[in-house]
């Protein structure tokens, strides 16, 4: 009997992890649509969790920029956090061998600048063979222009850009479980 086969690129929770850059405090305000960033950041660390996939979290030179934003760092209680002065999340002590010893192959990225951290995260995490999925509705820059060229950016060098709903229905994969009945309430 034909079993048919799911694509190769969907996300899958056994090799996934979450990475949230930078959603620091001092940064934030000047953020365009900051409170889409945050509340669907929130929506993903939440979801990750239920999920029991692991979530990794980035704060970029926090003397200056500040501590990770209240909202986000109360739901990342038990998630790895990385300093880094480095704008690439590659510069983050271990994060990226932390990926390869985890058998995460898989990387969903939320964060900001898109531009700048995130974009530069991106490229290096594809330039080591990792699969990267952006959460568009949660990464955003303090100019349009700037977003906007990083996605195309983003995307022609191989990444996939996607929606935080689509993140989290695509690693639940079937309906009917607890965790399905979880993640339905939280992206209503």
């Amino acid at each position: 009997m034909y079993q048919p086969k799911r694509f190769k690129q969907q996300l899958s929770s056994g090799k996934t992890a979450l990475l949230v850059i930078d959603i620091q405090e001092r940064i934030i305000p000047v953020i365009a649509n900051n409170q889409l960033v945050i509340s669907n950041s929130v929506k993903l660390i939440k979801g990750f969790k239920i999920l029991g996939i692991p979530v990794f979290y980035t704060e970029q030179y926090p003397k200056g920029l500040g501590s990770t934003l209240i909202e986000l760092k109360k739901e990342l209680d038990e998630s790895s956090r990385f300093e880094k002065m480095s704008f690439s999340c590659s510069g983050a002590e271990n994060l990226f061998n932390k990926f390869s010893a985890s058998k995460i192959s898989q990387v969903v990225v939320c964060g900001i600048e898109a531009h700048v951290c995130v974009q530069q995260t991106v490229l290096d995490l594809l330039e080591n063979n990792f699969q990267v999925n952006v959460a568009v509705d949660a990464v955003s820059s303090r100019k349009e222009i700037d977003f906007n060229t990083a996605f195309s950016r983003m995307e022609n060098n191989g990444a996939i850009l996607t929606t935080t709903e689509a993140i989290l229905f695509e690693l639940l994969n079937v309906c009917g479980t607890e965790q399905f009945k979880q993640i339905s309430r939280l992206v209503k």
